[in-house]
């Protein structure tokens, strides 16, 4: 017979079985894991929680990804693990980001991702060479907002991501939470934008919002602050929306 604290002890532990997360991916673990990715991308992995980001955002071996503003590739390095030789990353980068330009050419001619394609163009551009599994922007959704990188009409934007998704499909943003009633000049300057209103644009035009990821949520965040500011840097509050196109919907668009 057993004690009562044994009892105690059984019952209380109990739940704590039934919720455990699920195991992370071993194709997910494999591509944050990769060796080739460069010790600066690694450093930063403890803030920006890759792994979480890519099993959340559903990426999978075999898959199509358009990949916005890449940015040198720290995502597209893992991205292009994930998916493997009969998937492709497709990367969509603004033209006046010369920096990043200069950085994703030179990791398609390194040849070490055969399965990367970089195409540089104005600011808010959705083009592909093929229609597209998953749609992805992290932590640039809000840039779209500022005009001194290209002006763009974000509604337009989302109306072209749908289009280019097969049907099905999924949009996944990822981005910096804003105070209430952050305008265009607040967005600017604090490079944030409201999750509210993220939302609304995205769903507007016809996708379905499917989950939201809390993995990067920081409610010791000043929101008031601009990112870049040394006090919250690296440690901002971010969500994770999932956004997915109807199964229904068509309108893939193939580029010639």
């Amino acid at each position: 017979m057993l004690r009562p604290s044994l009892v105690l002890i059984a019952l209380t532990a109990a739940p704590i079985a039934l919720y455990a997360a699920p195991a992370m991916p071993s194709y997910v673990a494999a591509a944050v894991a990769d060796p080739d990715r460069p010790q600066g991308d690694r450093d930063t992995d403890a803030n920006r929680k890759p792994a979480e980001t890519i099993a959340f955002a559903g990426v999978k071996p075999g898959m199509t990804v358009g990949e916005f503003y890449p940015g040198g590739g720290y995502y597209t390095r893992m991205l292009s693990r994930v998916v493997g030789p009969r998937g492709h990353v497709y990367g969509m980068e603004n033209v006046r980001w010369k920096g990043s330009v200069k950085a994703n050419d030179a990791l398609v001619a390194g040849g070490k991702y055969p399965n990367v394609s970089m195409e540089a163009a104005a600011f808010g551009t959705v083009r592909f060479a093929k229609p597209l599994d998953l749609a992805w922007v992290t932590q640039n959704y809000h840039d779209l907002k500022i005009a001194q990188y290209g002006v763009v009409d974000t509604v337009a934007f989302d109306r072209g991501v749908f289009n280019a998704l097969k049907p099905g499909g999924t949009f996944f943003v990822l981005d910096h939470e804003a105070p209430p009633g952050t305008d265009l000049a607040g967005i600017a300057r604090l490079h944030r934008i409201e999750r509210a209103q993220v939302i609304r644009e995205v769903t507007s035009v016809g996708f379905k919002l499917a989950d939201e990821g809390t993995f990067l949520r920081r409610p010791s965040d000043d929101h008031t602050l601009p990112i870049f500011d040394k006090k919250v840097q690296g440690q901002t509050d971010q969500y994770a929306l999932k956004f997915v196109k109807p199964a229904g919907r068509s309108g893939a668009r193939v580029r010639r």
